[in-house]
């Protein structure tokens, strides 16, 4: 069974730093996959590398057996860490321009969950909170019928309401039949949803697990663990 992410040797130099060393990594389809560090491990680097965003500076990338270009985008749902949205345009020109460039965006789905938010749809993005705007690229993202999803701490800056909120779209809207990669440093918000473990610190992978190995052969839950390893409180 081909597996639907794999990264061979990756490596990612910022002049003389070193953000990624050696990375090989291989996803199969059909998982939720945790992507755990501190601030600085070089988690964003290897969304931003996987997404297409960045390139390497060694090693090979491949999804779906294909290395990112404009084709893997059409199959690859990514929300950034950062807000994406055009502030000028209104709540509906935004669905309505995500609806024009992905085919595999469900307009219907995207209503269904804003409608939660009992915004209205005339509302311009810069009307809206920080918290509404994390939402509203959460349901542009899960809104599409993708192989992989890579979500690059979707739970940052927001209150627990939010994070609560967001956990809830992605729970509830993912292809069952795709990959998520979820990066993140909050781990209990993830922890009752992943099926595998990625510990990454300074630039390199030092833990790839399935959550249940951990959990049983550790005698404690993946935050727990994580603490423990990176030593953060």
């Amino acid at each position: 069974m081909l597996d639907l992410l794999s990264l061979k040797a990756v490596s990612k130099k910022y002049g003389i730093k070193q953000a990624l060393n050696n990375i090989n990594l291989n996803i199969p389809t059909g998982k939720i996959v945790g992507l755990f560090s501190p601030k600085g491990g070089g988690r964003t680097t290897l969304m931003k590398i996987i997404t297409g965003v960045l390139n390497q500076t060694e090693g090979v990338v491949s999804i779906d057996g294909v290395e990112p270009n404009e084709i893997t985008k059409s199959y690859v749902a990514y929300l950034p860490d950062k807000i994406f949205l055009d502030e000028s345009m209104t709540i509906k020109d935004t669905i309505s321009m995500h609806a024009d460039f992905y085919e595999d965006f469900s307009k219907d789905r995207a209503y269904e969950m804003f409608n939660d938010l009992k915004i209205p749809d005339k509302y311009k993005i810069k009307d809206l909170s920080k918290e509404n705007r994390r939402k509203l690229q959460a349901i542009l993202v899960m809104s599409r019928n993708a192989k992989l999803y890579v979500l690059d701490e979707p739970f940052i800056n927001v209150d627990a309401d939010a994070r609560d909120y967001i956990l809830k779209i992605i729970l509830s809207n993912y292809n069952r039949n795709a990959t998520v990669l979820i990066s993140t440093i909050l781990t209990p918000e993830v922890e009752r949803i992943i099926d595998e473990v990625v510990f990454i610190k300074d630039g390199e992978i030092i833990l790839y697990d399935t959550a249940e190995k951990i959990r049983n052969e550790k005698g404690c839950s993946i935050d727990e663990y994580f603490r423990e390893v990176f030593n953060v409180s």
